[in-house]
């Protein structure tokens, strides 16, 4: 989304979402395992690793996305793909996604578009809109000092941050990603959210009407088992009733 929302928020969609966010970590660590099966040396697989243990994942999950990204296990192999579109209200989407059919994931993607006032778009259609970039989320409490978080992101590579009521979001490129993660981690931090993802360079600000059929398109997007990620330049918390 364009704003990330609140902890609560963010917290209440990954509940709602767990046992789909399973099959969606799941390929994430199998595509990274493939650059090596130990984390301990491979910091993409680490992250990856972080993120579905914070969600619950159990670890018998975890070794078989694992196996069958070191090809130890038979299974799909995966590729990624970017969507790019509108939105009821002109608002712009980037849909990231990890397929085994890329044919079944292009047709699905732009079903759900069309059936609920959107408009798949072609390649770079809206991508002047974002720019990628890595984002670590943590949430805030009363013990934490900004001026030190601040200090301790731009040490382990990030180049800006932003303080909200709840959170600090951390920005930083996605090739320093991994080390900004891992410096944090070190640090003592716990992560809400982090990912690489589309970041919105401008915002939309759709007409009221619009808001709840722009909710239901994510809503009906993340339920697809092959995206990961769902970006747009929507102005308000969709996350948020």
């Amino acid at each position: 989304m364009g704003r990330h929302g609140t902890i609560a928020g963010r917290k209440a969609a990954q509940d709602s979402k767990r046992a789909a966010m399973f099959t969606k970590y799941a390929k994430a660590i199998t595509v990274a395992a493939k650059d090596g099966g130990d984390p301990d040396y491979n910091a993409g697989l680490r992250v990856a690793i972080e993120k579905a243990k914070a969600i619950g994942m159990p670890n018998d999950n975890i070794t078989r996305a694992i196996k069958k990204g070191t090809g130890e296990l038979g299974g799909a192999s995966y590729e990624e793909m970017t969507f790019e579109g509108y939105g009821p209200g002109g608002v712009a989407f980037m849909v990231t996604c990890l397929t085994d059919n890329s044919n079944r994931t292009t047709s699905a993607v732009r079903s759900l578009f069309d059936k609920h006032g959107g408009n798949l778009g072609t390649q770079g259609c809206v991508a002047y809109m974002f720019n990628r970039r890595g984002v670590l989320v943590i949430e805030r409490t009363d013990d934490m000092d900004e001026d030190q978080v601040m200090d301790d992101a731009l040490m382990a590579g990030a180049d800006d941050m932003v303080t909200e009521d709840d959170s600090f979001t951390i920005y930083c490129d996605p090739s320093a990603y991994t080390d900004v993660h891992q410096g944090m981690s070190d640090a003592g931090y716990e992560f809400v959210d982090s990912e690489v993802m589309f970041v919105p360079s401008m915002e939309s600000t759709p007409k009221d009407t619009d808001i709840p059929k722009l909710r239901k398109l994510v809503d009906v997007l993340e339920d697809n088992d092959d995206v990961q990620n769902v970006q747009t330049n929507c102005a308000v918390d969709l996350y948020e009733e």
